[in-house]
């Protein structure tokens, strides 16, 4: 039997559907991590009326890049998950992290230069960049990348990453299809910020726009965000944030060694095929 997705009109009445929820006005699908790819995408093509502004926040995101991430009128009311994994599983989950990002930084190093190397001599700027993300229980911190993009990439305010991006270096572009731009977070990992895996750090900007019409975003922050996830291994950037978040809350109720070794697995096939590179 498959879940419902329980949807309220402006006037409170319940309408319940198998897979989408239609309604004269805007609604709310009550979301569990139980629902599949295939029905969050049926609730997501309810027919909606009403202009969508988006509030541009103080961190200036372009109205045209809300509008692609959060399409229609719809708000998501996500229900709190149960943090699974003890203490043993976070004991043993900090020590691989730590023993195996200590090993990648050390035999790495002479190809880190390399890397460098060629970012400077590409375009002009800092080899590795830092940009601010929330984290575990909403602390801001440093996610520290290799800079694939132009300098002034940003100057009209934060974007969401795309394919065939104009802003991304020729260099750029390989180090994202190959998820090299990546390599400088193994030092978030060392530190504590972030560990292998676990729901990606988003920016603050980014989160507090989410939150106003994904009521429960911030759940994800429950656990301490990943280099890799379980969204980023289903469907990555092809996915919408709304459906992105219930993988997220699906990892959280489930997450233990074997799922997070798993994961390492699905991700060092997507870095071999560049699936997903955006």
């Amino acid at each position: 039997m498959k879940p419902t997705i329980s949807a309220f009109s402006a006037n409170e009445t319940a309408l319940d559907h198998n897979s989408a929820c239609y309604c004269a006005d805007k609604y709310h699908d009550v979301v569990s991590p139980e629902f599949d790819l295939t029905q969050r995408r049926a609730a997501a093509q309810v027919e909606a009326k009403g202009k969508y502004e988006p509030y541009l926040s103080e961190h200036g995101i372009p109205s045209d890049v809300l509008a692609k991430l959060l399409p229609g009128d719809d708000i998501v009311e996500l229900v709190e998950p149960k943090v699974n994994g003890g203490l043993g599983y976070r004991f043993v989950k900090r020590a691989f992290d730590f023993v195996s990002c200590g090993c990648a930084l050390i035999v790495l190093a002479i190809p880190m230069v390399v890397i460098a190397a060629k970012i400077k001599l590409e375009s002009p700027g800092p080899v590795i960049y830092s940009q601010r993300r929330v984290g575990k229980n909403g602390k801001i911190f440093n996610v520290y990348k290799f800079r694939s993009m132009y300098t002034d990439a940003e100057t009209r305010g934060a974007r969401w990453a795309a394919g065939d991006d104009p802003r991304v270096t020729p260099f750029g572009k390989f180090m994202r299809e190959k998820r090299i731009d990546e390599i400088p977070q193994f030092w978030n990992v060392l530190k504590g910020d972030m560990s292998l895996i676990g729901p990606r750090p988003e920016r603050p900007a980014f989160c507090a726009e989410f939150e106003k019409r994904i009521h429960g975003w911030h759940y994800r922050t429950m656990v301490t965000p990943g280099l890799s996830g379980l969204a980023q291994v289903t469907g990555g950037y092809d996915l919408l944030p709304k459906e992105k978040v219930v993988l997220d809350l699906k990892y959280i109720e489930h997450r233990s060694i074997a799922m997070d070794l798993k994961i390492i697995l699905k991700t060092l096939g997507v870095v071999s095929t560049g699936e997903g590179a955006r």
